[in-house]
């Protein structure tokens, strides 16, 4: 099933980054699986469980990230008129200025306020303008926002 995933240039690049470094890593892992199952018997053998465990999980690793750089479209914001995927956007919620940017859903991370455009604030916050409030509806409450900036 062909589908599209949505990135800004550094989320691509980020994730582009991590998939070629992990292939890289593998053979290691590969050398590693080797020497332990030549330590004896595999039923008791520790090392030999730690590195297929470790083998597994990056090759189910590699095959998502395989699978994102393949589906990947990078967007690249084109104005600053309204919001739109890799915009940089001010905000103030009536008691201070929060800067937010807006990025795809598998670059994401609101400790470092990205949001995904899919997330309820990313979703809300879409082609609105400068000037433009928007209330959004979260686990915790109403938030209301007034959009103060947008930069690209």
């Amino acid at each position: 099933m062909q589908f599209t995933v949505l990135f800004t240039e550094v989320g691509f690049t980020k994730i582009k980054k991590e998939f070629d470094d992990l292939s890289a890593k593998r053979h290691t892992f590969v050398e590693e699986l080797s020497r332990a199952r030549d330590m004896g018997d595999r039923s008791e053998n520790a090392a030999y469980k730690a590195a297929r465990r470790r083998l597994s999980s990056t090759d189910n690793r590699l095959r998502f990230l395989k699978r994102l750089v393949e589906n990947a479209q990078v967007v690249k914001p084109t104005q600053s008129l309204y919001i739109e995927i890799g915009s940089v956007v001010k905000v103030n919620n009536g008691s201070e200025d929060i800067v937010f940017y807006i990025v795809g859903e598998y670059e994401a991370d609101p400790m470092t306020k990205k949001l995904s455009y899919k997330s309820p604030v990313g979703r809300a916050l879409l082609r609105k303008k400068v000037g433009d409030s928007v209330q959004i509806l979260i686990p915790t409450g109403i938030i209301e926002y007034k959009i103060l900036e947008i930069n690209v």
